[in-house]
């Protein structure tokens, strides 16, 4: 009877286009049985054996074995030939037979376990490598830019001093005859035209005259007492500071309101004696008046 169920099996394994895992589980049958139970059992594992494609095994299972679906008929039928004939030796082999296949059932379905396992593991691993790479990618963008912006600062920076030299002369020139207006017609409009250029690549002037004192973009000079501007009002600019973009490329140098100053002697007296003089007055009048 083994050898029957051996030779049965092998050549069933030999047939490559009918290799396919059971997709049914088949539990181990006891003796008692009845023989049209085991015949219908027969007929549906045919059924369930005649809809089965052939499929690829992973690599962690590439070794297991794999039993022809047509193998587990046979055996069905030598099982039911062997309760037929009260042959009990061969009942027990085919039982061990089919309980194997039951085990190899169940370890595949270990392995697919943990490969399912592994394979959330992974794609939790994918998506923080992914997040990764996108803040790596933001991080680059910014490093790129705030590069770009610092080398472009820089530049701008070291033209200042021309700016300063083109304000200077604009305040210091005195045109008295035309050849000489002409001169400073041309040199003024390669003035503006170079301030034209720095606003173009987002230089602006910080602004000064009439707004707060910002130690952040301001650096005080001088401080004076003013009755025109309240305290901490910039009250006169001595030197253009420059933004580019929120980067300060200098701060302006200019002069701050101290508030009103205290009163002077001067101007007690001369209320004083105002005052004197209206109380002579008055005193005058009611004397005429008497």
């Amino acid at each position: 009877m083994e050898d029957q169920v051996l030779d049965t099996y092998s050549e069933d394994a030999n047939q490559s286009n009918e290799d396919c895992l059971l997709p049914l589980f088949v539990e181990p049958l006891a003796f008692s049985m009845p023989l049209g139970a085991m015949e219908r059992q027969e007929e549906d594992i045919v059924d369930g054996a005649a809809g089965v494609e052939d499929v690829s095994s992973d690599d962690d299972v590439n070794g297991a074995e794999q039993v022809p679906a047509s193998a587990i008929v046979s055996s069905l039928q030598l099982y039911k030939e062997a309760l037929a004939s009260n042959d009990e030796s061969g009942v027990a082999e085919i039982e061990s037979f089919l309980k194997s296949i039951e085990e190899e059932k169940i370890s595949l379905e270990g392995k697919v376990a943990s490969l399912s396992e592994e394979l959330l593991t992974e794609k939790e691993r994918i998506l923080r490598i992914s997040a990764d790479f996108d803040n790596f990618r933001k991080r680059t963008e910014r490093d790129r830019l705030s590069l770009l912006t610092n080398a472009q600062g820089e530049v701008v920076e070291s033209l200042l001093p021309v700016l300063d030299n083109f304000e200077r002369a604009k305040s210091q020139i005195k045109v008295e005859t035309e050849g000489e207006e002409k001169i400073n017609n041309s040199y003024q409009s390669i003035s503006k035209q170079f301030i034209e250029i720095l606003n173009s690549l987002g230089v602006v002037p910080v602004e000064t005259v009439g707004n707060p004192f910002d130690p952040l973009l301001h650096e005080a000079i001088m401080r004076e007492d003013s009755n025109e501007y309240e305290e901490g009002i910039i009250i006169q600019e001595f030197r253009k500071g420059f933004k580019l973009g929120d980067r300060l490329l200098r701060p302006s140098m200019v002069k701050v309101s101290a508030g009103p100053g205290p009163v002077k002697p001067e101007e007690v007296e001369t209320t004083e004696g105002h005052d004197t003089g209206e109380t002579t007055e008055e005193g005058t009048a009611k004397s005429d008046s008497t």
